[in-house]
Parts: C-alpha cells; sequence; structure tokens
C-alpha cells in the first residue's frame, strides 16, 4: 500500500480500472456471455500490464526526484489539476476499449462518450434501448458511473478544497476581499502538499462509508422486489447520481414506492458536504440542520412540491376524480421525488410522475427541472451542477442588500462567518454563475453551428453542463435523443461533460499565466 500510494495518481487509476475490468469479466462468464467477458479480461490483464511498467519505472527514478522535493511541491497543485483534466479525458480511452470489444456493432467513438458520460456521472447514453447492450456491458457501465463517483468525492476533498476551488472558495477564511478571485483561487496551488499520498489517504478513508451505502442500498432495493442486477445497477448510480439504468429507468424496471422511497433517502446524502465530511476549511461545525446547503435544500424539497401540487390540483378542478386521496398522494409523491432526483443532478424518473401529470390533465414542467438541475447538489459530493452553497451565498447577499435598502445605517452581525459568506462568498459565488453563464452561451452557440435550433441546445448544453444526462427527456417539449446527433455535437458535449464536472474555476485557474511562471 506503501508503494501503491506514492505511485502517480493517474498510474493508480489505470491500476484500480484495470482490476475493475475482471469484475463484468467474471460475470460475463457466469451468465454465459463469453464475447463480453473475454473482452473485459483481455484489456484488463493489457492495462495491468502497462501500468505495473510505468509504476516500476517511477520507482527507479525516485532517488533522482528527491533532489527537486521543493520545485515538486511548488508545481503539485498544477499537476492534479492537469491529472484530473487526463483522468476525464484520456481514461475514457482505456475504459472505452473493452466496451468496443464487447459491441462490435458501434463505433469507438460511441463507446468513449459513453465512458466520458459515465465516468462524470453524466449518465447520457446513445444506447437508449437496453436491449441492445448485454448486462455484462450493463454491469460495466454502471461500474464505471460508481467509480466516478468516488473520484469526484475524493478529489473535491482531496484536490480542489486545499486549491480553494469546487465551492470552497465560497465557504473559506482564505477568500480574497478585493482583486481578482480567480488569480488568489488559482495562488492556493502551491501550498498544496504531496498530490498522490494524500488522494490515497482519502481515498482509504472514504471508500468504505462509500462502499458500504452502496452495499446497504442494494440489499434494500433487492427486498423490494427488484432483481439483483438491476438493484445493483441503481444502487451504485444512485450513490453516484449518475441515473444510469440497465433496463432504462425506475419506471421501466417496473419500480414501487418502497425502492423509490429508499433511493430518495439515499440521494438526500447530496444535498450537503456535512453528510459525509466536516469542512476541510475553518471550523464550521454546526449540525447538520443548521447547515446552509441543508436549508435551501429544505426549501426546494419542500416549497416546490407544494407548488407543483397545488398547481396540478388546481388543474383537476375540473376532472372528476378530483377528490380521489390516492392520485393526489401519487401527484405530491411524484413531484417530490422528481426535485429530489434532479436536484442532485441524478435523473431518476418517478413512477408516479405521468400519474400526477395525467391526474392534473397539465404537461410536464421542464423548466423547473430544468433549473433544480442548474442549481444542483452539495459542495464536496458526487452531484455536478452550480452547487447549492453557490445559491445560497447569492441568497443571503441579497437579502443584506434588501436590509440596506430599508436600513441604510443598520449593521448586518450573525458573526465573521455570515459576513464573509455574504461578501466574499457571493462575490465569488457571482463570478462562478457568469462563467457557467457564458460557457452555456459558448456551447449552444457551437451546437447551433451543426444544425440544433434554440432549444435543443440549450437543453443538450444545460444536461452535460450539470452532468444530468437525462434531463434530455424531460426539459424540452418533445423528448430529445444523444443517438440522433453526430459525432462532432457529441464531441462538443463530452467536452462539456468534462467542463461541468471539473468546474470552470479550476480551468480558469490553470489557465493564468502566473501560476504557470511559477
Amino acid at each position: 500500500m506503501n508503494r501503491f500510494s506514492r505511485m502517480p495518481f493517474f498510474v493508480q487509476l489505470m491500476l484500480i480500472c484495470s482490476g475493475a475490468m475482471m469484475l463484468p469479466a467474471i460475470y460475463g462468464g457466469l451468465v454465459s456471455q463469453f464475447l463480453a467477458s473475454r473482452s473485459f479480461f483481455y484489456s484488463g490483464i493489457l492495462f495491468g500490464t502497462l501500468a505495473c511498467l510505468v509504476a516500476i519505472t517511477r520507482f527507479r527514478g525516485e532517488d533522482t526526484e528527491d533532489r527537486d522535493t521543493r520545485k515538486d511541491r511548488d508545481r503539485e497543485g498544477r499537476n492534479q489539476l492537469l491529472v484530473l483534466i487526463a483522468a476525464y479525458t484520456v481514461l475514457p480511452v482505456m475504459l472505452a476499449v473493452p466496451f468496443s470489444e464487447a459491441i462490435p456493432n458501434t463505433t469507438f467513438f460511441n463507446a468513449y462518450f459513453e465512458m466520458v458520460s459515465a465516468l462524470t456521472t453524466t449518465g447520457a447514453t446513445v444506447f437508449e434501448d437496453p436491449n441492445r447492450l448485454p448486462t455484462t456491458v450493463h454491469l460495466w457501465i454502471a461500474i464505471v458511473g460508481w467509480l466516478g463517483g468516488l473520484f469526484a468525492w475524493v478529489t473535491a476533498i482531496a484536490v480542489l478544497a486545499p486549491l480553494n476551488l469546487g465551492g470552497f472558495e465560497v465557504i473559506s477564511a482564505r477568500a480574497p476581499t478585493t482583486g481578482n478571485v480567480v488569480t488568489s483561487g488559482a495562488s492556493q496551488i502551491v501550498r498544496v502538499a504531496a498530490g498522490p499520498e494524500r488522494l490515497s489517504r482519502y481515498t482509504q478513508r472514504l471508500f468504505p462509508v462509500y462502499l458500504g451505502l452502496t452495499l446497504v442500498l442494494w440489499f434494500a432495493l433487492a427486498m423490494t422486489g427488484a432483481t439483483p442486477f438491476v438493484a445493483l445497477c441503481h444502487a451504485m448510480s444512485t450513490m453516484a447520481t449518475s441515473g444510469i439504468s440497465p433496463v432504462g429507468g425506475f419506471v421501466e424496471g417496473h419500480s414501487n414506492f418502497g425502492a423509490e422511497l429508499l433511493v430518495f433517502a439515499f440521494l438526500s446524502l447530496a444535498l450537503s458536504r456535512k453528510t459525509f465530511t466536516v469542512d476541510q476549511v475553518g471550523n464550521d461545525v454546526k449540525p447538520l440542520r443548521r447547515d446552509s446547503e441543508m436549508k435551501i435544500a429544505l426549501v426546494l424539497l419542500v416549497g416546490l412540491p407544494i407548488v407543483l401540487f397545488l398547481r396540478h390540483w388546481g388543474g383537476a378542478l375540473g376532472v372528476s376524480e378530483q377528490n380521489n386521496a390516492i392520485a393526489a398522494l401519487q401527484a405530491l409523491w411524484g413531484s417530490a421525488f422528481m426535485v429530489m432526483s434532479f436536484l442532485t443532478t441524478t435523473g431518476f424518473e418517478s413512477s408516479s410522475w405521468d400519474a400526477a401529470r395525467l391526474w392534473s390533465g397539465l404537461q410536464a414542467p421542464g423548466v423547473l427541472l430544468f433549473g433544480l438541475a442548474v442549481f444542483g447538489g452539495g459542495v464536496a459530493t458526487t452531484a455536478g451542477g452550480v452547487k447549492l452553497l453557490r445559491l445560497y451565498a447569492l441568497v443571503r447577499h441579497g437579502e443584506r442588500e434588501i436590509e440596506k435598502m430599508i436600513s441604510p445605517n443598520s449593521v448586518g452581525g450573525a458573526g465573521a462567518t455570515a459576513r464573509r459568506l455574504r461578501r466574499q462568498g457571493a462575490y465569488v459565488a457571482w463570478v462562478y454563475f457568469m462563467l457557467f453563464a457564458l460557457t452555456i452561451a459558448v456551447v449552444m452557440m457551437a451546437l447551433s453551428l451543426f444544425g440544433l435550433h434554440f432549444e435543443a441546445a440549450a437543453v443538450f448544453t444545460v444536461s452535460a453542463l450539470t452532468t444530468t444526462g437525462p434531463l434530455v427527456y424531460f426539459a424540452a417539449e418533445v423528448p430529445l435523443s444523444y443517438a440522433d446527433l453526430d459525432s462532432i455535437p457529441k464531441a462538443i458535449l463530452a467536452a462539456t461533460m468534462v467542463l461541468g464536472r471539473l468546474e470552470m474555476l479550476a480551468i480558469v485557474a490553470l489557465l493564468n499565466p502566473e501560476f504557470w511562471r511559477r
């Protein structure tokens, strides 16, 4: 373990993914899908051997590298961000090899797109007919999505938090009071400790929790009547907030209320960083009920379903079954589950969602789901999107500005942490929102150049940037499909998924010339 922790992080990822390929190889042999089994087995051996050779070369050069320890430490933060970019762009090439070999009637680029989507926990797929893929390949997609969720969680705490990025810049005590926020955030890069050891240490601490919760949810879903295979894939997708399903979703999997309630409970873990960890910056140890992310999440989870329920109820005034209590409860539950699903950027559909729309006679409020996906989940969780903490900072800043309009000489109070959140935190959050909006505009224009009209370009862009792949089936008036896109729009969306997973502040920090001169 000591030697493994001192390997380059990308080599560690290659070894982990090579070992993960053995799981579908074993499963494929058990279910007599021998072509897929051989594809994963041979690929695992090939890439595992390649990673070991690189690791041996690395260890032979350790003595030389010790001479420049201080110089390497100055470059450590930059190297970590570059490795993150490589992990989301280069590693899917390796992951796509067994996928492509197991499905000979598809292109390698489609396999690559599928792996980028899974690794970034987006859940977008070009294989909309689940029967086209063998169960071994479905298992591999779910495993990659699950590993992508773990990777996002670990790197958020071990890499982005020390760099004052990934949402932590909103609450960091090092948040700048003046000057360029992006430059100040990038300047934290030189203060980071050795990367591979830090990542290995956090992985050893977080992996048992992540695996244990996945196993508990798997067992619980199987007890509700789902087949063990479907229950496992849905459990991994729930923990990773990827929305990946081997049967086309909860509705196609004939889920019941018990299964949806379990998924709802486990998705709540993606609403706040406090569900698993304490902030890595500052001394904020408030209980979960007082957490800022959880507060605004509860407002959305309670308020929006009630608004949708009242809207549905108003639309059903002229329907004979307006007094049907079961239909009313189904409408309320369907709304609550969908709000939770898209607020955590998962994208699972409730089996009661169609019942709610039919009961009210109204169309699905796709714009609402669109906005929920943009808000995203908690900082340092597997959810994508803008993050609730940034939204909370802007809300608190807006409240304070309204107070100052009424009482210009008033004092905000609430302590140094709250004042920092309302001032520097809100400023950094606003910068990120502007970068997010600018990215949406640029990607939409790029997609429009290849024939996509405005609505489709907007839905595809937000779906990829917020890592909420299933959003394309709900946000537009007519459901959209990734399979209908040409190769270039798919490539643009794949790059957008990586941008959404890494967040724009990290990319801008890498583009800062000052930080490359160090």
